[in-house]
């Protein structure tokens, strides 16, 4: 057996052995349950008292953080290529609850935690009372169950009216029985400033280097200095601009309202969105009680499960798992299905406002166009006053520029920007480019910075995931031997970055080269496009496997259906000169 094959092997052992250790029967794992539910209670709990704020929440990349099959295999991946040395570095932003209740670092979420699947849940924000720096998610949550004291951006006030008022039937005493409600509301200033989100979205890779700079780009950028924080254009009413925020009842307690007051949106869109069934995202209380998410994954939805043209026309023998063997069953299925698939789609739309108030296209100027070719430029627009675009976790960013030359009978003589055969950019990241069997993409305009790693022998290169080649037989993250800011940068991998400050633009240049036998005039045609992350990365991580028991192609192609064309112009360009 290779070097490599065994630490796969041993990889693989990790990741799926603390799943087939906690058996969904075992009375260690409900009495385990039950303890943990007291510790932390769940976004459903809550729900109870602020059903539009877990609405918001249910379809928000926070609560998805911990869902996404593509962020658990990455983690596993890194983990398991520098030999456990980065520990809970990755996971433990995305669910900060289950790393404080211990769970194992390599597991199945079919195995966690209810709430640990929450991701960033109710509780990560609103049971903190201690500012913290840039601290890439180290940080204590206060545990307790649902009577437990909240932090929040207001005063105790209107939840004392409530408890004391009589208007109200709700009980703060775990002993009783009535509608539970938390104790106490404290003020906890933090939470309204981008200090707060800068806990999280400031990250230091193990390595060393910056891995994300949403919080500095937005310290150094025109909105910091106007004193708009994050919350403003990302919790108010329109996604992506400081359009101040609604008044309304932040709770609606036994159907009836509390007083109006500030509320901010919970949606929190951004660049990700969900390539797992319908059935278990976004989070829904109903459909969870419905059915499990081991027997969610096993519905076919996509077949028309629960349709009447399905139902009408399947065959009388045809085998369904035990869970969806009803025609009633697949019928009520159906209903939840539909329910958060309209919800995916408002989400859709929400992310797709806020991408195009950073991602925006200007001027296209034809600098010449004859038979020996047209050269032109494209300007790549940054709108936004807030931080650079794309930004967060930038290296696995997709924007880019697909651009399209026809010639008058809809001839294609021209393409830059489109995808080869695996749904990846003809850049150097592409199995297809790297093999020969299709063209680098020279004229490629993309913004997604790439992570660039020392060698053995000196030299550098680009790599999909920020792991070096270690000169010792096992791969380990090394703590640098001095200080990197001495030398302004990481002894052992960086990042090129490709992102645009705010409010200003970048220059995309294009040459055709011959366009001999084309028939004039010519239409151009350009396409601002914006996607989670490259295919090449499905590719790097796919030896972990996936969650959910998806295959990576089944990963790619979802990734690829949610690309998102947010402008599009086309020109003609007229005669040859």
């Amino acid at each position: 057996m290779s070097f490599k094959s065994y630490l796969l092997l041993c990889g693989a052992f990790l990741f799926f052995a603390p799943a087939y250790c906690l058996s969904d029967d075992s009375p260690a794992k409900a009495h385990n349950e039950l303890f943990d539910k007291e510790k932390f209670p769940s976004a459903k709990q809550c729900a109870n008292c602020h059903p539009e704020h877990f609405k918001e929440w249910s379809v928000s990349p926070h609560a998805y953080a911990q869902i996404s099959p593509v962020f658990n295999a990455m983690h596993a991946a890194t983990v398991q290529r520098t030999n456990g040395t980065t520990g809970d570095f990755c996971i433990r932003c995305h669910t900060p609850v289950g790393m404080q209740l211990g769970e194992p670092i390599f597991l199945s979420n079919l195995k966690r935690h209810d709430v640990s699947n929450e991701g960033v849940t109710c509780v990560t924000c609103h049971r903190r009372n201690e500012p913290v720096g840039k601290s890439s998610a180290r940080f204590g949550l206060i545990e307790g169950s649902i009577f437990q004291t909240v932090y929040g951006p207001h005063s105790g006030k209107e939840l004392e009216r409530v408890i004391n008022g009589g208007e109200y039937d709700v009980n703060t005493d775990p002993n009783k029985d009535g509608r539970n409600i938390h104790k106490k509301a404290e003020k906890f200033n933090q939470l309204t400033t981008s200090g707060y989100c800068g806990s999280c979205h400031d990250v230091n890779s193990a390595g060393g280097f910056r891995l994300e700079e949403a919080f500095s780009e937005y310290k150094e950028g025109p909105a910091a200095k106007k004193g708009i924080a994050c919350q403003n254009c990302h919790m108010g009413k329109e996604p992506g601009k400081n359009s101040g925020f609604d008044n309304r009842p932040i709770a609606i307690v036994g159907g009836k309202p509390t007083k109006p007051r500030k509320k901010t949106n919970h949606m929190f869109v951004g660049p990700d969105y969900s390539i797992v069934h319908p059935g278990i995202y976004p989070h829904n209380i109903a459909a969870s009680e419905f059915a499990k998410t081991e027997d969610w994954i096993k519905f076919d939805y996509k077949a028309g499960w629960g349709t009447d043209e399905f139902e009408d026309e399947v065959a009388n023998d045809f085998k369904f798992p035990e869970r969806w063997n009803t025609s009633e069953a697949r019928y009520e299925a159906r209903r939840f299905i539909d329910e958060n698939i309209q919800t995916l789609k408002h989400a859709s739309e929400e992310r797709a406002k806020l991408l195009k108030e950073g991602y925006q296209l200007g001027e296209v100027k034809i600098d010449n166009a004859s038979n020996e070719g047209i050269s032109f430029e494209v300007e790549f627009k940054n709108a936004t006053e807030g931080h650079n675009v794309p930004t967060g976790f930038d290296a696995e960013r997709v924007v880019f520029l697909r651009v399209e030359i026809k010639d008058s009978n809809d001839k294609l003589v021209f393409v830059s920007g489109d995808l080869d055969p695996n749904g990846d950019l003809r850049d150097r990241h592409s199995a297809y480019v790297r093999n020969g069997e299709v063209e680098r993409d020279a004229n490629l305009f993309s913004l997604q910075s790439k992570f660039i790693v020392n060698m053995i022998r000196g030299g550098d290169r680009e790599e999909i995931l920020p792991i070096n080649n270690s000169v010792s037989p096992l791969p380990f993250v090394r703590p640098p031997t001095f200080a990197t800011l001495l030398t302004g940068r990481p002894n052992d991998a960086r990042k090129h970055r490709q992102s645009i400050v705010p409010l200003n633009s970048k220059w995309a240049s294009y040459s055709t080269g011959s366009i001999e036998n084309a028939a004039w005039p010519l239409k151009l045609n350009v396409k601002l496009i914006a996607g989670m992350v490259p295919v090449n990365l499905v590719n790097e991580i796919s030896d972990m496997g996936f969650d959910y028991n998806m295959s990576p192609k089944e990963i790619a192609d979802a990734v690829v259906a949610g690309h998102q064309v947010l402008w599009e112009r086309e020109l003609s360009v007229g005669e040859k000169k």
